[in-house]
C-alpha cells in the first residue's frame, strides 16, 4: 500500500527530526570528550550491523560541517563466518566513495574450535578481533579507532560488571587500548538504541546478521538488555536517569579505597561546599522515586 501524501510529508519530517538527534548528540560526545581532533584518521569498524552503519553514516555526515579536517577510513573484519555475504559491504562503501578496507582473518573457525558448543563466544571473538583491528589501524595510519556502541551497550555493560563481574565498570567514551598505542571512541555514546534501529530503516542499510554472538539466546548480555527495556517500559525515564548518573560519580560516598583516600581521611574544622551531606533530604526527581521490584511483585 501506498503512502498517502500527508503520510508521506510526516515521515519525511520524522527522519529528518531523527537525523538531527543522532548528529546532535554524536557531536555532543565527539565534542564533549575530544574524540576527533584536526587531522585526525578515523578508522571506523563496521561490522554490517545496523549501530556501524550509523556511526559511519553520522560522521560521514558530520566531516562535511566540522570546523576541523579529519578523514574516514571503513574496515570490516571479514571472519569467514559460513554464508557471509562478502560482496554486500564492498559494493555498499564502493557506492559511498569512501576509503575501505577488508580483513580477511578466519577467526570464526578458531572460535568454533576453542569454545565449547553452547557455551559464551564473545570473550574470545573480541579478543581475536581487537588484535586484529589494532594491526590494521597501524597499517592503516589511523589515529582513532571508532567503534559503534551506543548508550544502551555502555548502560548495559554497567550492570554486567556490577551483577557477573563485583565492579563499578562500564565502556568509556575515550580509552587508550590496552596496548598503549591506539585511542579507542565511541561517537555513538549518547545514542538511543531504537534511535538508531530507525535510522537503519530510514537509510536502508544492508545490514547483515552475525550467527556466532548475536545468535546465542542465553547470553548475560541479552538477559541484562531485557532487564533495561523492561525497566524502560514500565518506568519511563529510568534509563536516561540511570545512564546520567555514569558521568556524575561521587568517588567519596562510594567504597573504592583506591580511588578515594578513606583510611586518612581527617576533620579539618573547616566547612566544605562540597563535602558529606548526610543529614540532609536525598534530592530525588519526582520521576526518580521508583522502586527497582513493582509492588506487586
Amino acid at each position: 500500500m501506498s503512502l498517502t501524501a500527508k503520510q508521506a510529508e510526516k515521515a519525511n519530517f520524522e527522519s529528518n527530526k531523527l537525523a538531527k538527534r543522532l548528529r546532535r548528540e554524536v557531536g555532543q560526545a565527539i565534542a564533549d570528550f575530544n574524540m576527533i581532533e584536526d587531522g585526525d584518521k578515523v578508522m571506523v569498524c563496521l561490522s554490517g550491523g545496523k549501530d556501524s552503519f550509523g556511526l559511519l553514516d553520522i560522521l560521514l555526515f558530520l566531516r562535511e560541517k566540522a570546523p576541523i579536517h579529519f578523514d574516514v577510513v571503513a574496515v570490516n573484519l571479514d571472519q569467514k563466518q559460513p554464508g557471509f555475504p562478502e560482496h554486500v559491504l564492498p559494493d555498499y562503501l564502493k557506492d559511498l566513495g569512501i576509503p575501505f578496507h577488508i580483513e580477511e582473518e578466519d577467526t570464526y573457525s578458531i572460535v568454533k574450535r576453542v569454545i565449547p558448543e553452547g557455551k559464551t563466544t564473545c570473550s574470545l571473538c573480541s579478543r581475536l578481533r581487537r588484535g586484529i583491528l589494532y594491526r590494521v589501524a597501524d597499517e592503516l595510519g589511523a589515529t582513532k579507532i571508532a567503534l559503534g556502541h551506543h548508550r544502551d551497550d555502555i548502560l548495559a555493560t554497567l550492570f554486567l560488571n556490577m551483577f557477573f563481574g563485583g565492579k563499578l565498570k562500564s565502556m568509556p567514551p575515550k580509552l587508550v587500548s590496552d596496548d598503549g598505542r591506539h585511542m579507542v571512541i565511541r561517537p555513538l555514546a549518547y545514542c538511543r538504541e531504537k534511535d538508531l534501529e530507525k535510522w537503519a530503516e530510514v537509510r536502508q542499510f544492508p545490514i547483515i546478521p552475525c550467527n556466532l554472538c548475536g545468535s546465542q539466546p542465553n547470553l548475560q548480555r541479552q538477559q541484562v538488555k531485557q532487564m533495561l527495556l523492561d525497566w524502560e517500559k514500565r518506568f519511563p525515564g529510568r534509563i536516561e536517569t540511570m545512564f546520567r548518573s555514569l558521568a556524575h560519580v561521587v568517588p567519596s560516598h562510594l567504597m573504592d579505597r583506591e580511588l578515594f583516600d578513606f583510611p586518612n581521611l581527617k576533620v579539618s574544622g573547616v566547612p566544605d561546599p562540597d563535602g558529606d551531606h548526610a543529614f540532609d533530604p536525598e534530592t530525588f526527581s519526582d520521576n526518580s522515586v521508583i522502586p527497582l521490584i513493582p509492588a506487586d511483585e
